[in-house]
């Protein structure tokens, strides 16, 4: 068995190799000039009316397609893409009153040159401007073309925008994911939430926060990343498939939070602010945050501080969920100044909090296993910090668009420890923390076939228990090299591939050290079948991520590392279609991951070598018309561990069951009385998948199926357009059931956590 596993590491690798080459190869043997930085070309011929039909979609896929069928070069600034979303267009247009039409309402600006360039950029960019033409949009003097990669040829995205948020209203990571069934958030408490991408923990994802590595294995029972959602602007998740650019340690994906920007809420030069506040009436939850935000000749600041407070919340059932209190404070500071030259920098901090009595074990109520003299709620504490420095070059150059990013980042777990009585003191704090400081310096080469990105990076981890008796400590230090690329060399066809490498350096508790180098790769598509109606999608990554960080809550100073860890390494793959017609979506994929030496740590054990799998099928439909849409979506996904079928406790910091999911959403907005009506409705099946119990324990009890609805209705008058009024209505049939990601549900000696029964919600916002 082990030289059969190995037989299938040699191919894996060679494969990763082999397909890296030939994309290497066949970037280098694309005509010379398609890597010149792109040369005007005369379009006159295409300035007159001609027909286009492209679906809402992201901004990126949406200019793709705009450049297909006008046939104009689009240029597109980096990150100006990331989170939005464009309006759909179906008729007879010129290419100036298309591309209107298609950023109508985002918070970006357009502008074609003379030769035929169409570029987008933020609209605090200042291009070069020689004259105007009609529908708003700016001829420009000759420049260099420059892009963004995002959306050319990566498959298994995810991207959840700043109108998404808007129109969620989210209070926790669930809400954020609600209508992702391949994005599945356990625990219905904030500061246990875990994040599953088609089943495998996030810790085997490159999670970023404004570009920011996140190291925060604490404690098994706590969330992993903690965050606010009332801070975030946009996030972006590569299911499976990640690119190298993503960050080190992509081994099931990628997922990058991004926080709010004061020129995501200002036009130009000014002021302004908001205040929101929201109360639930399932615990008695009052929430406010308060923002000030400006431009003012190249200077930025934001600053944003939100809390809340409440009591425990009830299921279904009308039973109080013990420790559930909300006692969250969150906040997010920002500064930024874009020189005359167009350099920028950039320092924000970003915070939050949660001090409430807890679970001991936070993602459950109770253990038929916990000890009899402890209490069963404990005072608890989890601070996690995020602090980022980034420098870009904003002007228009098609060979230097550079990024440095610095950051620093911490998650400090604090709780009591009540050791058995006589023997030691009654209680005492144990405290657990991560670290991180990392960064990396890229540049992205654009051509007229696309981009290339290529960059270093680097982390230094550390995983850290403060306790009385038994401290430990961990570190692991990386330094990596990747490029990226993502191209369009042939007509209808986007294509994306790049690889990296990486040495890792790991020091275990008593301070022995383990080197270990290793490659990555990746390679997916998109060719269209039929321009603009179906498209193919396929993607493959092998990926190396070294030794992972145990957690701190099981360190234990006396390991001994043996027998030798190994690196963890995975393999990715996707394949997919997806058709568009007159506002008609429908997509399908299947997916597969497989993880080689997966860490599962235990405090009697240091490392023990997993094999973990994930493999499914996504479906999804929907609808979009000018003021509403309704989407549907589905996934079946089977998680195993050493080929068996996992459990929730088996699968800490692995993978979790899933199995199949449904989710429905519905908006419409009536314009004319600045009223939206929306809702959505998640339906699980029961789920049995499970593996047999040790012997002389009872068998485990199989999921049980749920079905909660959740509705809302918006209003923003319009003698008063910076108010905005909106009452939600939580799981209106009082369903009791947890989420399927929670923790405990198929041990009887488990009370897992329920999710909130009914739950009205009213919010109000003000602008200013």
């Amino acid at each position: 068995m082990n030289g059969t596993r190995a037989g299938v590491r040699v191919r894996n690798v060679f494969f990763a190799r082999l397909m890296v080459s030939m994309a290497a190869a066949l970037l280098f043997s694309l005509p010379q000039a398609a890597f010149q930085p792109a040369a005007a070309q005369e379009k006159t011929d295409r300035v007159g009316a001609m027909a286009f039909d492209i679906p809402a979609q992201s901004l990126a896929s949406a200019l793709n397609a705009f450049g297909r069928q006008s046939g104009l070069q689009v240029s597109l600034a980096a990150a100006t893409s990331r989170g939005v979303t464009s309006m759909a267009i179906k008729g007879s247009y010129t290419p100036e009153q298309a591309l209107a039409a298609l950023l109508r309402g985002t918070d970006v600006r357009h502008s074609i040159t003379p030769e035929g360039t169409a570029i987008v950029t933020p609209k605090h960019v200042s291009p070069l401007v020689t004259g105007s033409v009609e529908d708003g949009s700016t001829t420009l003097q000759q420049v260099t073309v420059e892009g963004d990669g995002v959306g050319q040829g990566d498959v298994g995205e995810v991207n959840i925008t700043a109108k998404d948020f808007e129109r969620k209203n989210p209070a926790n990571l669930q809400d954020v994911f609600r209508e992702e069934p391949s994005v599945k958030v356990g625990s219905s408490l904030p500061m246990s939430q875990k994040v599953y991408v088609n089943g495998i923990e996030e810790t085997n994802l490159a999670v970023t926060i404004d570009g920011s590595r996140q190291n925060n294995k604490v404690f098994h029972h706590n969330a992993t990343t903690l965050i606010d959602p009332a801070l975030l602007n946009a996030v972006s998740v590569d299911e499976g498939v990640a690119p190298a650019d993503a960050g080190p340690g992509a081994l099931a994906g990628a997922i990058a939070y991004e926080t709010k920007d004061a020129r995501d809420l200002l036009d130009g030069d000014g002021f302004g602010g908001f205040v929101n506040s929201t109360y639930n009436s399932n615990g008695g939850v009052f929430g406010t945050g308060v923002s000030a935000y400006g431009l003012h000749q190249g200077f930025e600041y934001l600053g944003y501080f939100n809390f809340s407070k409440g009591s425990e919340f009830s299921d279904g059932n009308g039973d109080k969920m013990p420790g559930t209190r909300s006692n969250l404070l969150s906040g997010l500071g920002k500064v930024a100044y874009e020189f005359e030259s167009g350099d920028r920098i950039e320092l924000s901090h970003e915070s939050i909090k949660d001090a409430a009595p807890r679970p001991f074990r936070a993602n459950m109520l109770n253990t038929d296993g916990a000890k009899p003299w402890e209490p069963v709620i404990r005072d608890y504490r989890l601070d996690r910090n995020n602090t980022v420095f980034t420098y870009t070059d904003e002007t228009l150059e098609g060979w230097w668009d550079p990024k440095l990013v610095l950051a620093y980042g911490t998650t400090d777990v604090a709780t009591t420890v009540y050791p058995k009585p006589g023997t030691g003191p009654v209680s005492y704090e144990i405290e657990g923390l991560t670290s991180t400081f990392n960064g990396k310096f890229e540049n992205r080469f654009h051509t007229g076939i696309g981009t290339v990105t290529a960059g270093v990076d680097f982390y230094s981890d550390r995983a850290e228990l403060d306790d009385l008796y038994e401290p430990g400590t961990e570190k692991a230090q990386n330094v990596g090299a990747y490029v990226q690329a993502r191209l369009e060399p042939f007509d209808r066809t986007r294509l994306s591939f790049g690889g990296r490498a990486d040495q890792q350096w790991f020091t275990g508790t008593g301070g022995q050290e383990f080197d270990n180098a290793g490659l990555s790769g990746n390679i997916s598509g998109e060719y269209d079948i039929i321009e603009s109606f179906l498209t193919a999608k396929a993607g493959y990554s092998h990926v190396w991520s070294g030794i992972p960080l145990a957690e701190n809550f099981i360190m234990n100073p006396a390991w001994t590392y043996d027998p030798k860890p190994e690196p963890t390494t995975s393999n990715n793959y996707n394949v997919g279609l997806a058709a568009t017609y007159n506002g008609f979506t429908l997509e399908g994929s299947i997916f597969r991951t497989d993880m080689e030496n997966a860490r599962y740590a235990r405090y009697a054990n240091a490392y023990t070598a997993r094999e973990v799998e994930s493999e499914g099928y996504s479906i999804a439909a929907g609808y979009e018309w000018t003021d509403g849409f309704v989407r549907v979506k589905y996934v079946d996904i089977d998680t195993l561990i050493d080929g068996q079928p996992a459990d929730s406790d088996t699968g800490t910091y692995l993978t979790t069951p899933v199995g199949k999911i449904i989710t429905l959403t519905a908006a419409h907005t009536f314009a004319d009385y600045g009223l939206t009506v929306g809702g959505d409705i998640e339906f699980a099946p029961k789920y049995d998948k499970l593996p047999k119990a040790p012997a002389g324990e009872p068998d485990y009890k199989p999921y049980e199926a749920y079905k909660v609805v959740n509705a809302y209705v918006e209003y923003k008058p319009e003698s008063h357009k910076n108010l905005t009024l909106r009452a939600d209505v939580k799981n209106i049939f009082n369903e009791v059931y947890s989420d399927r990601a929670t923790y405990g549900q198929e041990f009887g000696v488990v009370d897992p956590l329920h999710q909130p029964g009914r739950s009205f919600i009213v919010s109000l916002r003000a602008t200013f």
